[in-house]
């Protein structure tokens, strides 16, 4: 058990780092014209809009109170005041909070992918399969809830919160870390990573084109009519 739990939580996440950040290069410099995610709105816009908007709403919560919670030096926390029960305790309700949200949406994009025979005839094997292995992950850290409901004391998060800042500044033996937690925990791990593994390969990529840069540009639009003359720049708002 050592061994298997060193190789999947000690070598693992660096096979998932390591093709997360290359296969994304590769892709963007290699396949630019795959780099972009399908669109199907107009096929049941009005369940796509309420999907999507719960969906990216819920996982930009969801990541970045991961990102946040797994990264922040625990010696911050302390400085804050901040205790390790509270800490625990925020995480239940936010993480909560967000993972319903996401939830229903990723249900709502689910079975319109899904169930309508025009959309799933325009998706891909990639499409769908990465949509389950998100909605399987989301299922996960929901049901982790209640096993963190017996750890209000914060130390089995701070187990996990010294494993990640272990593995991102390489320290050996981390993986011993989380040897003694519960499966649920493990297999919510391993399809984390997973997904960072896959994350070259499947439309996920789009998400590091996200237009950040576009609410602080200075430039000009360029407005065209109809017949393809062209009209006053439009200056955009600062």
């Amino acid at each position: 058990m050592q061994m298997l739990n060193s190789i999947v939580f000690g070598w693992y996440p660096y096979l998932c780092l390591t093709v997360f950040l290359f296969g994304s290069l590769f892709r963007f410099d290699r396949e630019q014209y795959t780099w972009r995610t399908g669109s199907s709105q107009l096929l049941r816009r009005r369940q796509l809009t309420w999907g999507s908007n719960l969906f990216h709403v819920g996982i930009l919560f969801i990541f970045l109170g991961h990102l946040v919670g797994l990264l922040t030096p625990i010696w911050v926390f302390d400085w804050l005041g901040v205790s390790h029960s509270f800490k625990q305790m925020l995480a239940i309700v936010a993480g909560g909070v967000a993972g319903l949200m996401c939830l229903v949406g990723i249900a709502l994009l689910t079975h319109r992918r899904l169930f309508d025979p025009r959309i799933r005839a325009n998706s891909s094997f990639g499409d769908t399969a990465i949509l389950l292995l998100l909605f399987a992950q989301l299922l996960l850290g929901l049901a982790s809830i209640p096993v963190s409901m017996g750890h209000l004391d914060g130390h089995e998060m701070v187990k996990f919160m010294d494993w990640a800042q272990g593995i991102l500044t390489l320290q050996p033996g981390v993986a011993a870390n989380i040897l003694d937690v519960h499966p649920i925990f493990k297999a919510h791990l391993v399809l984390g990573m997973t997904l960072f593994l896959v994350f070259p390969f499947t439309r996920l990529v789009h998400i590091w084109s996200a237009p950040v840069w576009y609410l602080g540009r200075r430039g000009y639009q360029v407005v065209r009519s109809r017949d393809g003359s062209l009209q006053r720049p439009i200056q955009p708002a600062e």
